[in-house]
């Protein structure tokens, strides 16, 4: 007998709605409240999982970065971070709990290694993952054939902007 949870659609809207809402809130007040718009430069390394902004070459904001997962556009997938042995571990943060949370819950999206890359689909993934990390916020980064998508934690601005 399979005692995994079945899926629930309409559970799954659910969580989707109130994540959606939930990231546009923070996405919002993240970009306000620390003024990441305009002339700001970035840089970020999935080494140390840590990204930084900054501007006319003074940094004012440094974050934590957990990797969710990457589009091949060339392929037409998503691959979850947790199911990347390319990554470094601190890349990788608390993902785990969104697999757990996935599988859990029978939403199956969350626990399936890779599925075909439909935008909304991967909307869906990043904010459910968003809101079950407690994420401040959002990014993501193209190179080439890759998009990289990354949650924003612990925002802290550089001791001459506080």
């Amino acid at each position: 007998m399979d005692d995994r949870p079945k899926h629930d659609h309409s559970g799954w809207e659910e969580v989707v709605l109130a994540a959606r809402e939930r990231a546009r809130s923070r996405q919002s007040r993240m970009i306000e409240r620390y003024g990441l718009s305009g002339d700001v430069q970035y840089d970020w390394s999935l080494d140390d999982a840590r990204i930084t902004w900054s501007r006319g070459g003074a940094v004012f904001l440094a974050g934590r970065l957990t990797m969710i997962g990457s589009v091949s556009l060339s392929r037409r997938t998503w691959l979850w971070s947790w199911a990347n042995d390319s990554l470094p571990r601190a890349a990788l943060g608390d993902i785990e709990k969104v697999r757990r949370f996935g599988e859990v819950n029978g939403y199956p999206v969350l626990p399936w290694p890779r599925f075909d890359h439909h935008p909304e689909l991967v909307a869906e993934a990043r904010m459910v993952a968003a809101a079950v990390l407690d994420a401040e916020g959002l990014w993501a980064e193209s190179l080439d054939d890759v998009q990289l998508h990354f949650l924003v934690h612990d925002l802290t601005l550089a001791a001459e902007h506080r």
